[in-house]
């Protein structure tokens, strides 16, 4: 793994905030950008949207003052035989230059789109924005963003950029090859056959059409892919018996009552009978963290 926790996987498989003014841009936005700055008369917030997403997080300069203040902060450094993404992390994690994270624009992106603006809903998690600015990106590289959505941006917050903004509550970074390795493997399955099963299945997931982390569905779909090792498995040991992985559908649970409880199922179809086997678990989605509520097991079609 990289270099300290803020890039580990969560549970060895997978940290709310006044924003530093910036010009034109309302304070009640920043401070909390789940409030509603129209709503009249007690109706001050909005109702909770949760977001569990997965993509790539980036620092960008909303304007060129803060471009030219950072290239002040370069100059005072000694960056001698970095390269640009070494220097732009090595000046970002200095604590005397922690101001400038603060000014910078971060944006996350889901398969290369911009989706979502960050903040941290705690001012001692600028910590985990800069640790994702990897000194030595990868395309593997992987950063989730659990947290509740507001408002679109005003355009002077991030040059321009509208997309909503999220305050965040926990971001994980780590990559694809180090979660991969964390899944437990079944004793009865080889390493490189469980490997190729388990990058399979994540990459399904991530490649679903529109999966910004934001509805029922695919905050399911995210949960599962960084916190449950039961579905690589279950992956693992179908491709052993010559099956596809055909779907993967969600459906609200028979179960939700007061809480809101959706059922994930995977669909694998033989390749020479064309029998489609489906398995399922249930997950919580109701809060801000998604749960497990039973493990992967059999499906039947009611």
């Amino acid at each position: 793994m990289e270099h300290n926790e803020g890039h580990q996987p969560p549970d060895n498989i997978a940290k709310s905030a006044v924003i530093p003014s910036q010009p034109d841009v309302p304070m009640s936005v920043l401070a909390d950008p789940t409030a509603c700055p129209t709503c009249a008369n007690g109706a001050n917030t909005m109702l909770p949207s949760y977001i569990y997403a997965i993509g790539r997080i980036e620092a960008r300069f909303p304007r060129v003052s803060t471009e030219k203040e950072f290239a002040q902060a370069i100059g005072r450094a000694v960056n001698t035989g970095k390269t640009d993404q070494q220097t732009f992390y090595a000046v970002l994690s200095k604590r005397e230059n922690r101001y400038l994270a603060r000014q910078l624009c971060w944006v996350f992106t889901v398969q290369g789109l911009d989706t979502y603006i960050l903040h941290p809903r705690d001012p001692a998690d600028y910590e985990l924005l800069v640790e994702a600015i990897r000194p030595q990106p990868s395309p593997l590289d992987i950063d989730v963003v659990i947290g509740r959505k507001g408002p679109i941006a005003p355009p002077e917050l991030c040059n321009g950029l509208m997309v909503p903004i999220v305050a965040f509550d926990q971001i994980y970074s780590f990559d694809r090859d180090a979660l991969i390795k964390a899944i437990p493997k079944p004793e009865k399955i080889k390493a490189e056959q469980f490997k190729a099963a388990a990058e399979e299945v994540f990459d399904r997931i991530m490649q679903m059409t529109d999966n910004a982390g934001a509805t029922d569905e695919h905050r399911s779909l995210n949960y599962l892919a960084m916190r449950y090792p039961g579905i690589y498995s279950t992956a693992a040991d179908q491709f052993a018996h010559d099956s596809s992985l055909s779907s993967v559908d969600v459906q609200p649970s028979t179960l939700s009552g007061t809480r809101n409880i959706v059922e994930v199922i995977f669909s694998y179809t033989n390749r020479t009978t064309d029998f489609t086997d489906k398995s399922f678990v249930r997950v919580d989605v109701t809060e801000l963290f998604p749960f497990l509520v039973t493990k992967i097991g059999p499906y039947y079609d009611r």
